[in-house]
């Protein structure tokens, strides 16, 4: 992969990972609703590609596929993020979820109810499980999340540009997965247990639900109200630090 001058031959990377591309958009599809083409997210991943490309000079001592795999995800996300999947009003909606789960777990202590989180939006209980079912597929990481709110380089750019570093290692290295298990760790327990289903044993919504004894809609709305209670916490924790 490299020329004779030592450097990237960046039109053999781009040949060798155009497939991954392609596995990576069907996978991610596969969660997906079937508005969602997979066409457009090939074309967001070899964007992706193409960046990881063209920044791989920058941090030759990382694993190229690994460098890879985050910049063809991250473009994918964003991809999603910006079309009629999950508009602009519904990502409001979620992120008011997530500020009133903020609030709520410093002033109780404790994560809150469905009921609490309900009244301090002032909806109603079925509003509020309505507002979390159509968010369903709502992410726990979003690539725009690791940038500064002045859009300078990003969290994942900073740690990639030691040479001897492994980026995902490095990301990893810096406390964020511990803190993804603590945020794990302090879920109620109906909603820990859905996460484990779900990401460990790979059991889809209907078999959840078979488990926990509720609907599938049901287990959408746990599901996606869960990841809004991981993301208020470390999104609350990504500059400052754990408490």
């Amino acid at each position: 992969m490299y020329t004779v001058k030592g450097k990237v031959n960046k039109d053999s990377l781009l040949t060798e990972h155009m497939p991954l591309v392609k596995r990576l958009a069907h996978h991610m599809k596969a969660k997906l609703p079937p508005s969602v083409e997979v066409d457009d997210l090939v074309q967001a991943g070899m964007i992706g590609l193409l960046d990881a490309i063209n920044r791989y000079e920058e941090t030759h001592g990382a694993q190229f596929e690994t460098y890879a795999v985050m910049r063809i995800r991250g473009a994918m996300l964003d991809e999603l993020r910006s079309s009629d999947w999950m508009p602009r009003t519904l990502r409001q909606d979620m992120r008011k979820i997530e500020n009133a789960m903020s609030v709520l777990q410093q002033q109780l202590g404790r994560p809150p109810s469905e009921s609490e989180v309900a009244k301090s939006l002032k909806l109603s209980l079925e509003a509020y499980q309505d507002m979390l079912g159509e968010g369903g597929g709502h992410q726990l990481v979003y690539y725009e999340d690791f940038k500064n709110e002045d859009g300078s380089d990003s969290f994942l750019d900073r740690y990639a540009q030691d040479d001897e570093a492994d980026p995902l290692r490095s990301l990893m290295d810096t406390g964020f997965r511990q803190a993804v298990i603590d945020a794990i760790d302090a879920l109620p327990p109906r909603e820990k247990l859905l996460m484990g289903l779900y990401y460990e044993e790979e059991l889809n919504l209907k078999e959840i639900g078979a488990v926990m004894g509720v609907s599938e809609s049901r287990v959408s709305q746990l599901h996606t109200q869960a990841v809004s209670r991981l993301r208020a916490t470390l999104r609350e924790q990504a500059w400052t630090g754990p408490a």
